[in-house]
């Protein structure tokens, strides 16, 4: 097997073959094993184990920073599709996060390390779910629960009592659990950016308002559950939209647009990676940035 598992212009990630270290990896890879360091800061200090996929930098890591990806979900069934995810495909991809040393954190433990009051773990990743489809409840949430990983549904509230929504009392059974959040995901589902013909600045700042809070207000009170924070609909947010976030007490926002988040990410316009049915484990692995060169902003 080629232990090179991918590669870009910044970054290989390979297999660490019987015996390797950081030196024997720098010195194949970078052709000097004094640049060891290079791959023991880039992989947080992580032992280096036979078997153990590692991340080689192909420029040193000097101008980096440690970066937390939120991958997002949204289906699973037993066909795979752009948005549906197989069960076999979910398990294989929590089981290679559980097997190469990373570390599912919620998103209450990433808003208390934005905000300077915590230290994150190596390679940490965080696991959202959107919309509430029920089939997160019959095939996600029992892979989930297997592992001890913790994850955030994103529910769009208008949603439940559709045939293929999760109920409240799945939700709430999840809950118990201690793994998983609800957290709004808007009332219904809008693309809160895009005005409606003729709507002056009041009547859209009153809907954008009314998806906000309403969303916050139903999970607070059908779930008993605290509310810190909101994924915009597909992935769009403008000043307007964020401003109504801090004014509902909403500490984080949640994009679709791809990438880690930097110890200096804004809190209300944070990354997330899209995980998609038609991709392989290869790319699932690809998009677990836990470290980016350079400054990402």
């Amino acid at each position: 097997m080629d232990p090179v598992l991918g590669r870009d212009d910044q970054l290989l990630v390979v297999v660490a073959q019987p015996g390797d270290t950081t030196a024997t990896l720098a010195q194949r890879y970078l052709g000097d094993a004094g640049k060891a360091w290079w791959i023991s800061e880039l992989n947080a200090g992580e032992e280096i184990a036979a078997g153990r996929d590692v991340l080689v930098p192909l420029r040193a890591p000097r101008n980096g920073h440690r970066a937390v990806p939120v991958l997002c979900y949204h289906r699973f069934g037993p066909k795979a599709g752009k948005l549906t995810v197989t069960p076999a495909a979910f398990a294989a991809q929590m089981e290679y996060l559980a097997g190469n040393g990373y570390n599912v954190i919620t998103l209450r433990q990433l808003s208390a390390f934005l905000q300077g009051h915590a230290e994150l773990p190596p390679k940490s990743v965080a696991i959202t779910i959107d919309d509430g489809y029920r089939s997160t409840y019959q095939l996600a949430y029992p892979v989930l629960r297997q592992r001890g990983f913790p994850a955030t549904v994103f529910l769009y509230t208008d949603f439940v009592g559709a045939p293929d929504a999760m109920t409240w009392e799945q939700m709430r059974e999840m809950t118990r659990s201690g793994l998983i959040e609800i957290q709004p995901h808007s009332r219904s589902h809008p693309n809160l950016a895009l005005r409606a013909v003729e709507e002056n600045d009041a009547r859209y700042r009153s809907r954008v308002r009314l998806e906000v809070e309403g969303s916050k207000r139903v999970i607070a009170n059908r779930l008993d559950a605290a509310v810190y924070s909101f994924a915009y609909p597909y992935g769009v947010v403008n000043d307007e939209i964020a401003e109504q976030l801090q004014a509902a007490g909403i500490e984080l926002g949640l994009t679709v647009t791809p990438g880690g988040n930097g110890f200096f990410a804004d809190p209300r316009m944070l990354r997330r990676t899209m995980i998609f049915g038609d991709e392989n484990l290869s790319e699932f692995k690809s998009k677990l940035q836990v470290f980016v060169v350079g400054q990402q902003r």
